[in-house]
């Protein structure tokens, strides 16, 4: 609350307080951006007239500093135009004076509507992107079963959890669905992937930075951990995540305390950190590549996630599941599986898992042109003329790498992680994939 008036100060901090909130009550622009810089807010009241300085210009500039906080300015009636104004430039709504304590809560209860169901739509827009069904957290396999229980059952605890798994076994959705049983459901749930960013960038993407800290840097930018404040913040392969960074994640999770990058001011954190990793971090931690204590601080939950081979019960299952999805998707009308295509799907070995079998499936579908998927529908590689080598078995060079490149792509998430995995640059991998038709 930013208002010249110590009486006015004083009677909203009551009013808000008495109805659970938590209020800073501060007289002018300066004090207000030190505060916006240091915590979390979800709502400023600002007084459009403070002494000789105005509240239009301060609504701007909070919004630098927090993007997601809502405005509402405070004015007289003989300047309803200028908070008409000061809506125009990005203001939530003015309270005019004088007012009544009964007109606050009236706006402040819509401030926490609209946030709310913002948050609903990002997660909502969030889970699109995922494109996949809730059938992946259902499961017949008992080891599966097991973790899906434990995942529930420790969901509405503020213990860090560590996701282990390989590549494409779901270890995402998985912390989407903790996040939305736990009690921060309400509240935004973000994913960092460690491996996609340098060092630099990284830190400045999880921790936020300050304007001028580095080349590029332009503006102050609060971080993830800023915006999923009183949320969930999953790192995805924090296998990958740079020794220097891992400190400071150390202090993050002990402390609940960071800085911004080229920014003395600590803050503090209200967010659950959910890991995941397809590493060995026990190895990792002989090499002195992961510490030791990050890896106890991450280890609190640590919840198993079964590749698809070891649940070949969940196959076809998920296969269906999946197959109903996109055939809703892309307006197909496909009632199932031919008797080959399924002995195709539950006999496979499905290097890539739960991912593998979503985009085998995707695609049979946008083939298909029947009423159920057939074996010719499938990728060549689920065919039993298509069985691959094994060990032992007299195969040329070419086929050899044929089938590494295959898995490799099967199991990575992108084009530039199968590249790093395989050592080959974009141009000579695109070169082979065309080559053996992958």
């Amino acid at each position: 609350m930013v208002d010249d008036e110590p009486n006015i100060r004083k009677t909203l901090s009551i009013a808000l307080e008495a109805e659970g909130h938590r209020v800073s009550a501060v007289s002018n622009p300066k004090d207000a951006l030190i505060e916006a810089s240091g915590r979390y807010f979800d709502l400023a009241l600002v007084d459009l007239r403070l002494g000789s300085e105005s509240g239009i210009d301060l609504i701007g500039n909070l919004q630098a500093i927090c993007p997601w906080i809502k405005c509402i300015v405070i004015t007289a009636y003989a300047s309803i135009d200028t908070a008409v104004e000061a809506m125009r430039r990005g203001a939530f709504d003015y309270l005019p004076k004088p007012f009544t304590n009964a007109q606050v809560s009236v706006l402040v209860g819509k401030v926490f509507e609209v946030k709310t169901l913002e948050q609903k739509v990002a997660a909502l827009q969030e889970r699109l992107k995922e494109s996949v069904p809730e059938a992946v957290v259902e499961s017949n396999s008992p080891a599966m079963q097991r973790s899906l229980a434990m995942a529930r059952q420790v969901a509405d605890s503020e213990a860090t959890i560590l996701i282990r798994g390989e590549s494409g076994t779901g270890k995402t959705i998985l912390a989407h669905a903790i996040h939305s049983w736990s009690g921060r459901c309400s509240k935004p749930f973000e994913t960092l992937s460690c491996p996609s960013l340098s060092a630099e960038l990284l830190e400045s993407e999880l921790f936020g930075h300050a304007k001028g800290s580095f080349t590029g840097a332009l503006r102050d930018y609060p971080g993830r951990i800023a915006a999923c404040e009183g949320g969930t913040l999953l790192l995805d392969e924090i296998g990958d995540l740079p020794l220097p960074i891992q400190a400071k994640l150390l202090r993050l999770l002990h402390d609940k305390a960071y800085e911004r990058l080229g920014d003395l001011k600590t803050r503090k954190a209200n967010v659950r950190i959910i890991a995941a990793t397809n590493m060995d971090l026990e190895s990792a931690i002989k090499t002195g590549r992961f510490r030791e204590d990050l890896f106890y601080r991450l280890d609190v939950v640590e919840i198993v996630l079964p590749p698809l081979r070891e649940r070949r019960e969940d196959i076809i299952p998920l296969a269906e599941s999946l197959l109903a999805f996109f055939a809703r998707q892309n307006h197909r009308r496909i009632l199932g599986f031919s008797e080959n295509a399924t002995e195709a799907l539950r006999n496979y070995e499905w290097p890539g898992n739960v991912r593998e079998l979503r985009n085998s499936i995707e695609r049979s579908v946008l083939l298909c042109k029947d009423i159920r998927v057939g074996i010719h529908h499938l990728p060549l590689k689920l065919k039993p003329s298509g069985r691959e080598p094994e060990a032992g078995d007299p195969v040329t060079m070419e086929e050899l790498e044929r089938t590494h490149i295959r898995r490799v792509l099967a199991s990575s998430k992108s084009i530039e992680e199968a590249c790093r995995i395989l050592g080959m640059d974009s141009v000579t991998l695109w070169r082979k994939r065309k080559k053996y038709g992958l």
